[in-house]
């Protein structure tokens, strides 16, 4: 357990964007009276490290702002609650792939610059594992690169987490991009290419023919974009129990975060969006997925990960044609090995949560051939 409660966290992960992002996605914001303490020591802290970004940026320009990347990437999408965590960690143990870590999504302007001395103290004061589900935490662990994208650009769906009022506008313009500008779709290219590029040079340094693995759930929406910036990249889909998903989410999304807020909603609000964004993500993937190649897409239910995690992973190598399975077959064994026992949360559906899971996404369960309950 680290020094510091995430429950009770004096400031939010804002203290890690640079100022041009935090003045753009901050300007004009409701900000709650008994929040605004948080939100001044926020700025106060992030004011103060960026004085350090120029550091990474010369040194990002000199070492890899025109270096291309030798492969596209590997993609794991699909909802949030979905297993996406489980199946990064269990690929993740490639030597091969190369990943955002945790310390710099919180952190991605101290990447190339400033990590010897701001990576010791996070993992001092950051707790051990994860509120939500017990999943371990560590500076070093792979992560998902949207908590970094928060802190670079300002078209990042989860900047809902500080501003759950613009939930709905922000799925919209961010998370399927519906009615983003080109201007907005531009920006977030060049700050996830960027992005990509940092976490290939701090993870797989000097690995032979490495490959970035991405896990992040509002990729899903955005599958188009991410085809145009890379033609060849590979896409695992997670599809988990509806019921489930739902359950995980209102409590990731209503307790989890809720140190992160700088205003709150009602938690009638908060479930009717995640039922309509849910739907959204979905309809935005069922749409989108039809500009992936074919061959460099799996769909997979979480459900079958859990009955043979191995299993999976080799299936995942040979229909992705990914290369190194032989090389990395015995360190994704001891993970998985290492994981037998693990405790996951069990959830206990009320009547009103299937009423609620029924009326919105009743066709989503039947299209995955899930029992409505």
């Amino acid at each position: 357990m680290g020094l510091i409660e995430f429950s009770k966290l004096p400031v939010n992960t804002l203290v890690g964007a640079d100022w041009k992002t935090f003045k753009e996605v901050t300007k004009d914001q409701h900000i709650a009276k008994e929040k605004k303490t948080k939100f001044r020591l926020t700025k106060a802290i992030c004011r103060l490290l960026s004085v350090a970004v120029p550091l990474q940026e010369r040194k990002y320009k000199k070492l890899l702002a025109n270096q291309p990347l030798e492969h596209d990437p590997v993609f794991i999408l699909g909802h949030w609650r979905s297993g996406t965590t489980f199946v990064h960690n269990i690929l993740a143990q490639d030597p091969r792939f190369g990943y955002t870590t945790t310390y710099q999504t919180v952190f991605p302007h101290y990447m190339m610059a400033m990590q010897w001395l701001f990576k010791p103290v996070m993992g001092w004061l950051m707790p051990s594992h994860r509120p939500t589900d017990n999943m371990e935490l560590a500076p070093d662990l792979p992560q998902e690169e949207e908590f970094a994208l928060q802190n670079t650009c300002p078209t990042s769906y989860y900047l809902f987490w500080f501003y759950p009022e613009r939930m709905q506008e922000y799925c919209d313009r961010f998370l399927t991009m519906k009615k983003a500008t080109e201007e907005e779709i531009e920006d977030f290219k060049d700050k996830f290419m960027k992005l990509v590029k940092i976490s290939m040079w701090n993870s797989r340094r000097g690995v032979k023919d490495a490959q970035y693995l991405s896990k992040n759930p509002p990729h899903t929406g955005k599958i188009k974009t991410l085809v145009e910036m890379f033609p060849n990249a590979k896409f695992i889909y997670l599809m988990r129990n509806p019921y489930t998903v739902f359950e995980s989410s209102r409590s990731f999304f209503t307790n989890t975060i809720a140190p992160l807020e700088l205003h709150s909603i009602p938690l009638d609000q908060m479930e009717r969006n995640i039922l309509r964004n849910y739907v959204e993500l979905h309809d935005a993937y069922q749409e989108q997925k039809k500009y992936i190649p074919k061959g460099n897409l799996v769909e997979i239910r979480f459900e079958d990960v859990e009955a043979d995690a191995m299993g999976l992973a080799e299936r995942l190598y040979r229909e992705l044609s990914l290369p190194g399975w032989e090389e990395a077959r015995p360190h994704i064994e001891k993970y998985i090995e290492g994981k037998r026992g693990y405790k996951k949360n069990q959830y206990q559906y009320d009547p009103r949560t299937l009423q609620l899971v029924n009326d919105a996404w009743g066709p989503i369960l039947d299209q995955w051939g899930y029992e409505r309950l």
